[in-house]
């Protein structure tokens, strides 16, 4: 597959043999973007972990400074003494119900589910739509709450959940290539020490065994790992 001019001109701006500094990479990650549009930044980070382990699993929650620069959409299950204040924190579909059946049809247009506890059993039943799209309402992520105002304005503030993969990698997004470096690197920095926070103590050896940073379409830039360690 032949590459355009734009990917040309990015790839040789990124040298595949260096490891660069967070600063230096969210610095080129904006220079090597080839898109017409407002590119998502993402992080790709491999971990020295064993994911089929049960004590090896890395997962969590993390605010990023800056948002995500997309606007996610948020479904709230809940009674419906809860509907009004998961309205007036701004979800963008609240109920029951009608959205289980909609869920059991195969409809999956929302970014992140927020359910109460006293509703988990009936939507338990959907774990073989929501499960394979990471959807499924969880405590460790904090999607499972009575406090649902709270858990919306904070998916709507940047709040980011993140797992890692069979693979032993754990992808997220971080921003856009329209933010500015400064903030590319702070939403990086607080994504990487909350999963190095989350480092299992049964994992032994190197835990950042790779990181790369990369816009939509644009070469993997590839950070030097020990200083993010520190």
């Amino acid at each position: 597959m032949s590459l355009t001019k734009k990917r040309k001109v990015a790839v040789a701006k990124v040298d595949k043999n260096k490891f660069y500094s967070l600063k230096d990479a969210s610095t080129l990650v904006k220079e090597i973007n080839c898109t017409k549009f407002d590119s998502s930044v993402d992080l790709h980070i491999r971990l020295g972990v064993d994911p089929k382990k049960a004590d090896q699993q890395v997962r969590g929650t993390v605010s990023l400074p800056h948002g995500t620069g997309r606007t996610k959409k948020v479904l709230v299950l809940c009674t419906p003494d809860k509907e009004a204040a998961a309205r007036e924190a701004g979800a963008d579909y609240v109920g029951l119900d009608e959205f289980v059946t909609k869920i059991e049809g195969g409809w999956v247009d929302m970014d992140v589910i927020i359910a109460t506890p006293s509703v988990m059993p009936k939507i338990g039943k959907l774990g073989k739509v929501l499960g394979p799209r990471n959807l499924m309402p969880n405590p460790k992520t904090g999607t499972v709450t009575n406090d649902v105002a709270a858990a919306v304005n904070e998916v709507k503030g940047g709040k980011i959940a993140f797992k890692v993969d069979k693979a032993g990698i754990v992808h997220a997004s971080i921003g856009r290539v329209s933010f500015s470096a400064e903030k590319i690197a702070e939403n990086s920095s607080e994504l990487l020490n909350a999963i190095i926070k989350l480092k299992p103590s049964s994992s032994k050896g190197t835990y950042l065994k790779g990181v790369s940073m990369a816009s939509s379409m644009s070469p993997g830039i590839s950070l030097e790992t020990k200083s993010l360690m520190n």
